[in-house]
């Protein structure tokens, strides 16, 4: 039996089991042997030639990932957006490739894929959707594109298709801390009272992956999927913005009734109704942090900022040194910020300060040591006379007698050869002088 058959095995056995307090550990356990098989799934194979991924490299400030049925606008508004040229036909699968394109936005630039459309079981590999999805799970925010006069259950079709393949949608990570152990056995504790778990169901999902000694901790009152996400940990949290298009076609009432739910906006490539407020939720979802630098003694640089994000590094000083130069952080002293993130202008601040949208930074960087003059202080400490050396302690030891004789003996010596050598010099003086008398 294939993993498909197994995976569609206890699908049907989970949608035949009544839910009830005398079931809920056997639909824990089978949560659990699903998402095994789903992540086996995924996994590579190593046989077969490798065929031709969407893949595209990484290129500006954020990237966003168009996702979606056929025939639902992708490729339009990718050419509403950015000015690439996308073609678009009347007819389903018009595009079968990853096409880029560059959003100018705000001083920034933001990357916008345009993806062939998937269809239901695309986490199964129909359509190619396994190559759809291994791109969206690159991307920093989803545009799910669907058509608004279309059933709107299209829209839980394709999030149980990206929940299948291990991507949340405007979710945060669950606060559990998970540690495997080799021993000690399973300790399991809280902060918060557990409503959905409880001993015996954390128990048994962690024997269905074989695990006898782990460290749990809750943090927040969290389901039998937050756990299984954590101890899986290949989970992709990335937020997801559902855009209708066609709303042209629409009543005034569908379109109030859009715009009023969460994370949706309408609008409409054919007549180009609200592209700029589109524009403004991916910028405010994508939540960039412009910042300007600053040199000292010169004006600030609003020309060219430095776009920082939260998935990409952090909005700290500390990732502001490290985009513009790895060794700028060793090398830091403190930062002056101008701006909604200080408190008084400038302020001082360190490496885990904050930055906010559109402050002016001022790094300051240490003093380089010059060799040159520590050379000339180590010189200016020495004493300027023999005299005023320090002299050593003399030796203590039991022959210390016949040192000091050998010591005399050894002066005697030595005055005796300057002696003579004076005697050679007032030779040597004379004759020079006689020498210069006959000149």
């Amino acid at each position: 039996m294939g993993i498909l058959e197994k995976i569609k095995e206890i699908e049907d056995e989970m949608a035949k089991t009544q839910k009830n307090k005398a079931t809920e550990y056997h639909l824990g356990q089978l949560k659990a042997r699903l998402a095994k098989l789903r992540t086996e799934l995924q996994a590579p194979s190593g046989k077969g030639e490798k065929g031709d991924g969407f893949e595209v490299q990484k290129y500006g400030d954020g990237r966003v990932a168009l996702i979606g049925f056929p025939s639902v606008g992708k490729s339009s508004l990718l050419t509403l957006l950015t000015g690439t040229e996308s073609e678009a036909a009347a007819y389903e699968f018009t595009t079968l490739t990853c096409i880029p394109g560059v959003i100018h936005y705000n001083e920034s630039k933001i990357q916008l894929l345009d993806l062939p459309g998937i269809i239901e079981g695309a986490s199964q590999g129909k359509g190619r959707g396994r190559q759809v999805i291994a791109v969206c799970k690159s991307a920093d925010l989803l545009l799910m594109v669907l058509d608004a006069i279309k059933p709107w259950y299209h829209k839980e079709i394709l999030t149980r298709e990206l929940e299948s393949v291990g991507i949340r949608l405007n979710r945060s990570p669950p606060n559990i801390y998970f540690k495997r152990r080799k021993t000690g056995g399973l300790s399991i504790n809280s902060t918060v009272a557990l409503t959905h778990l409880d001993d015996k169901m954390i128990a048994r999902i962690l024997q269905e992956y074989k695990i006898h000694n782990c460290e749990l901790l809750f943090k927040e009152d969290s389901t039998v999927d937050d756990l299984i996400d954590v101890i899986e940990g290949n989970r992709r949290y990335i937020k997801c913005l559902y855009v209708y298009n066609k709303v042209d076609m629409c009543s005034l009432e569908e379109v109030d009734t859009i715009g009023h739910w969460p994370n949706s906006i309408p609008i409409s490539c054919q007549l180009k109704l609200n592209l700029d407020g589109l524009l403004e939720k991916i910028w405010e979802m994508m939540a960039l942090v412009r910042v300007y630098t600053k040199r000292v003694g010169d004006k600030p640089d609003f020309l060219s900022p430095v776009v920082l994000t939260q998935d990409r590094g952090g909005t700290t000083v500390e990732a502001l040194c490290r985009q513009i130069h790895n060794s700028l952080v060793a090398d830091f002293k403190y930062a002056l910020v101008w701006g909604t993130s200080s408190k008084h202008y400038p302020q001082r601040c360190g490496l885990s300060h904050r930055l906010e949208d559109e402050d002016v930074v001022q790094i300051v960087k240490k003093k380089v040591k010059d060799n040159s003059e520590d050379l000339k202080t180590k010189l200016k400490n020495q004493p300027d006379r023999i005299a005023d050396r320090e002299k050593k302690a003399a030796l203590k030891n039991e022959g210390a007698g016949a040192h000091v004789s050998v010591c005399n003996a050894g002066l005697a010596n030595l005055l005796a050869c300057v002696a003579s050598m004076q005697d050679v010099c007032r030779v040597v003086v004379s004759d020079l002088a006689v020498e210069v008398m006959r000149l």
